[in-house]
């Protein structure tokens, strides 16, 4: 064989953890065959080789099998999508959402800074394409009775694969989460039905045994406010799109682990 064309077979498989793998199974093999093969003075220790040499496929397969079933998500590399240019395209478009969102938020009427938009580049950078085999894991429900002012941020999730049902209050998520499962759950805090009705249904999921991860987005930012919100039980609190995007982003991710 071409030692190039082996070469250049080589170099594409190290471009995903699963070609990695297959690397690693050839070059073991191949040594093991190459001392069977080649090894003189071993017949006296031949026998855990050729042991060796046939349980070693069955133990590989086996293991390929499990991650396979479990963690099938991670062994894929940006290359393995359909397209390399969509996954490009699709981060592009997660940042340019976050960054109208950014735009829109009060104290931002001067636009997005130089570090904001850096910072947002980082964070979908570091977001994997979602890869989920039931549809559940790549489903959101998010609860605002004024869901016009999210259009930007759902761009930006939908860009990388999320999908999102829309409650317009606590009664209506509740009888979505009756008959849906859902990887994340997203609510803002006062609604018409009260001032705080984020923690509301965020305390009737708890005490129903429901754990599905739960993001407050709301007007507010405070240190004590998000402190709050972790000790009810939320994953997290922000009013900021971009720290939405990654806890999001991450509670999804852990569905798939």
């Amino acid at each position: 064989m071409d030692t190039r064309i082996f070469a250049d077979s080589a170099l594409g498989f190290t471009k995903s953890p699963l070609g990695i793998i297959a690397l690693f199974i050839v070059l073991v093999y191949g040594f093991a065959s190459l001392v069977v093969g080649l090894g003189q003075g071993l017949s006296d220790h031949i026998a855990p080789l050729i042991y060796f040499m046939v349980f070693f496929p069955v133990i590989v397969f086996s293991g390929f099998l499990w991650l396979v079933a479990k963690h099938h998500n991670k062994l894929y590399g940006p290359s393995d999508f359909k397209n390399e240019e969509n996954f490009i395209k699709a981060q592009m478009a997660s940042v340019a959402s976050l960054a109208a969102a950014t735009a829109k938020q009060p104290g931002h009427e001067s636009g997005v800074s130089v570090a904001q938009l850096r910072q947002i580049v980082n964070i979908v950078s570091s977001t994997p394409k979602q890869q989920k085999s039931e549809q559940w894991k790549n489903r959101v429900l998010w609860v605002d009775d004024r869901p016009d002012n999210n259009v930007y941020e759902r761009q930006a999730f939908e860009a990388q694969g999320i999908e999102f049902s829309l409650a317009l209050s606590t009664n209506e998520a509740l009888e979505l989460l009756k008959a849906n499962k859902f990887a994340a759950i997203i609510s803002d805090m006062g609604r018409k039905e009260g001032p705080q009705e984020g923690y509301v249904l965020l305390d009737k999921l708890r005490i129903s045994g429901d754990l599905t991860p739960f993001i407050i987005y709301a007007a507010s930012n405070l240190p004590e406010h998000k402190k709050m919100a972790r000790e009810r039980g939320a994953t997290g609190s922000t009013n900021r799109a971009e720290e939405l995007f990654k806890l999001v982003m991450s509670a999804v991710a852990s569905n798939g682990s």
